[in-house]
């Protein structure tokens, strides 16, 4: 009996695939349906999550163009198959691999889009193993990014309409290369003007502008603080920001700053863009170093230089600098706890099979029940709209079947997810409606206009400036969106739960 040889697989540190980014049991189930027939068979899975971050009263989906360009872009190597060889996958399957390319249909919410609990980020349609392979990569993808634009939205101001000028400091703390480039970008989208990131700059393009002046190592390195103050103002005359509390704030750092500013005076008269621009200080009391260097530079005739504060800040520090005790940075700067999102480090995002499509053109609904009724999933080929007030705001999100439509002036009968209402059913006649699950990848096919970064930006803050309910936006107990479920969907959820657990939700 002749033994098989198996190609030994060699690690290599430098390889990167991202179609590889998959949980093993990704490709043991793939393999299994495809040796068992169903390699065309058409899979439904939405993409969705069952709590706001911080609990907060919303979130921000983002990361599609990441995901975009992941699906048009899939495929599998020969190292891949060599190594999913000495994993015990079958040859059969492996040759499909080989050529396989994602043909697959994608709807998602646009990114940047205010988003709630239970309603689908994304809906992937598809072929069984493009179905099934890509869970891990959406989820990594959709999860991270909503995470640190949804935590952006707050440090930056744009959730509580006080604009800040966050700059995002926080790659050295990411939880690696990735986590700090990607991080970057969902801070831009989330209202920060910058980020000390410079592979960031170089991936995304100017929106994603790298910033940053020195560190105390810098001044450190002179024998005093004036001497380096000086190497730096002669070095970058136009952009002149100088840390200082390397020593001493107001004994030293201030002191000498000032003879910096007057030195440039002299230097430069007749160009007032030659002036020291900003102070930052990343110690001591924030609040007392403000109202102190901002008394001590008005009266010194100062008045232009800008005063920016770092220091492990967040959302609710910088509230209490500005609302207790009066201390208005002009800017700030903001890393791990920002970069890691520290108070709320897991966007729970799940990916669930809902429907498997039939050879009739039908479709299947799936549905996991759990012994927990809050982790029953919504079964069926879904779509999401949002329903709108008299002001413009939105009043709920609907999630429906796919075939179905809601209209604006028609009456529907809706039914609350919240297993606390009083009124289970309601009738609605919306005012306005949109469907926010739209097409992004049609059989393989981009069929969505790609927005910039600045268009995500302004699509961001005009949302949560005007489209929003105010008290969503609380910090302290929000309110809860209403997502209501179509009168077709609850009763297919109702009875395919009885059915299949045999319980009622």
């Amino acid at each position: 009996m002749s033994n098989i040889k198996v190609e030994p697989f060699i690690p290599d540190e430098d390889y990167d695939n991202p179609a590889m980014v998959t949980d093993f049991y990704e490709f043991t189930m793939a393999n299994c349906l495809f040796l068992h027939g169903f390699k065309d068979t058409v899979m439904v899975f939405d993409m969705f999550f069952r709590n706001c971050p911080d609990n907060g009263g919303y979130a921000i989906s983002s990361g599609q163009h990441q995901l975009v360009k992941f699906l048009r872009e899939y495929h599998f190597n020969e190292q891949d198959l060599v190594y999913l060889r000495t994993k015990g996958m079958s040859e059969e399957f492996l040759d499909y691999l080989r050529t396989y390319r994602w043909k697959g249909t994608m709807y998602a919410l646009k990114e940047g889009t205010v988003c709630y609990p239970q309603v689908p980020m994304v809906r992937i349609e598809c072929d069984m193993v493009g179905a099934i392979l890509i869970e891990t990569y959406l989820l990594q993808t959709m999860n991270f990014h909503s995470l640190i634009t949804t935590k952006a939205t707050k440090i930056s101001g744009l959730s509580s309409h006080r604009k800040r000028n966050v700059m995002e400091f926080g790659t050295r703390r990411a939880q690696g290369q990735s986590a700090g480039d990607n991080g970057a970008y969902a801070a831009i989208l989330g209202g920060c003007i910058g980020t000390a990131n410079c592979l960031a700059e170089m991936k995304y393009g100017p929106e994603v502008k790298a910033v940053g002046t020195i560190a105390h190592s810098f001044i450190e390195f002179y024998n005093n603080e004036f001497e380096a103050f000086k190497a730096y103002a002669d070095t970058y005359p136009d952009n002149v920001s100088l840390l200082l509390d390397t020593y001493n704030i107001l004994e030293s750092g201030l002191p000498n700053l000032i003879r910096i500013d007057d030195y440039l005076i002299e230097k430069y008269p007749d160009d007032p863009n030659k002036r020291v621009k900003s102070a930052r200080i990343d110690s001591g009391d924030l609040a007392r170093g403000y109202k102190k260097l901002r008394k001590r530079l008005d009266a010194a005739g100062k008045s232009y230089v800008k005063l920016v504060a770092s220091n492990s800040l967040d959302e609710k520090k910088m509230d209490s600098l500005e609302t207790y005790e009066d201390a208005h940075f002009d800017s700030y700067g903001v890393g791990e706890k920002l970069i890691t999102s520290s108070s709320s480090p897991v966007f729970g995002g799940v990916y669930k099979l809902v429907a498997v499509k039939e050879k009739d053109g039908t479709y299947s609904p799936r549905m996991k029940c759990s012994d927990s009724a809050s982790k029953a999933i919504i079964p069926g080929k879904l779509m999401a709209w949002r329903i709108y007030d008299e002001f413009g705001q939105g009043q709920a999100d609907i999630i429906s079947l796919d075939d179905e439509v809601i209209e604006a002036g028609k009456e529907i009968i809706v039914y609350d997810m919240d297993p606390d209402a009083l009124h289970k059913s309601r009738k609605l006649v919306p005012c306005s409606v949109e469907q926010i699950l739209v097409p992004f990848i049609v059989d393989g096919e981009l069929v969505m206009d790609m927005p910039s970064i600045s268009e995500k930006k302004a699509y961001i803050k005009d949302q949560l400036e005007n489209k929003v309910w105010e008290s969503e936006l609380r910090s302290e107990v929000p309110h809860r969106h209403y997502v209501d479920l179509s009168e077709r969907v609850y009763f297919l959820r109702e009875e395919m739960y009885e059915r299949l657990h045999g319980g009622n939700l």
